[in-house]
């Protein structure tokens, strides 16, 4: 979501610094390699880069609780967007038949109020978050959940998304297409060095991907 269909211009990074520093769990000298890891791990379920950092349980659960916290207010701010070309490419996907999955490292909670605070309860068909299948990214379980929710192969669907761990997740799920996106994620060279089979510079270029990969 955030970085491919959602823009939240850097609140991601001020929800961690909140959860981090606002709740006492690390020093202000220590974010900037804390940030450094929250870069490095775009994409990945935030409860697990959480205990990466913390490396305890208790710390970890309480940083993501304040995250989420801090996120969500942001939400109700009006500072999270769609991106650009996303509803768009929803629409045309959905008009070629598609099904809509979103898939993101947010808990459910915060997940919902995206959905509800850009009235796009009509465009997503399924949504799902690491809590609701096991693991998150870079794992396939979201993608393979996915598949199984609508009854087709993985061979079947497409995954798109900005960071190295979207990659990742659909070429462990052996998707048809796995189309990186140029945005405001992991750079052109990251998303590279990655398997993939389409490096796209918005999701308002997937329908034609996707539509094309049927048409073909």
């Amino acid at each position: 979501m955030a970085g491919t269909t959602v823009t939240d211009d850097g609140v991601v990074e001020r929800s961690f610094v909140e959860a981090m520093v606002g709740e006492g769990l690390i020093d202000e000298g220590e974010l900037p390699g804390v940030l450094d890891v929250v870069r490095r791990t775009m994409g990945q379920s935030k409860i697990d880069v959480f205990r990466s950092v913390l490396g305890d349980e208790d710390r970890a659960q309480a940083a993501n609780a304040a995250f989420e916290a801090a996120y969500e207010r942001f939400v109700r701010l009006g500072e999270v967007q769609a991106m650009p070309g996303a509803v768009e490419a929803i629409e045309a996907l959905r008009a070629g038949g598609i099904k809509i999955c979103l898939i993101t490292g947010f808990a459910p909670t915060t997940r919902d109020a995206i959905i509800d605070a850009l009235g796009w309860r009509h465009l997503v068909d399924l949504a799902l978050s690491p809590a609701d299948v096991g693991r998150g990214r870079p794992w396939p379980d979201l993608v393979l959940s996915a598949a199984r929710h609508f009854g087709v192969e993985p061979s079947e669907v497409a995954v798109c998304g900005d960071t190295v761990s979207d990659l990742l997740c659909g070429m462990r799920a052996q998707a048809a297409v796995v189309a990186g996106v140029v945005a405001t994620g992991h750079t052109r060279a990251e998303l590279e060095a990655v398997a993939h089979t389409h490096l796209i510079d918005s999701v308002a270029d997937l329908p034609a991907v996707v539509l094309g990969a049927i048409a073909g």
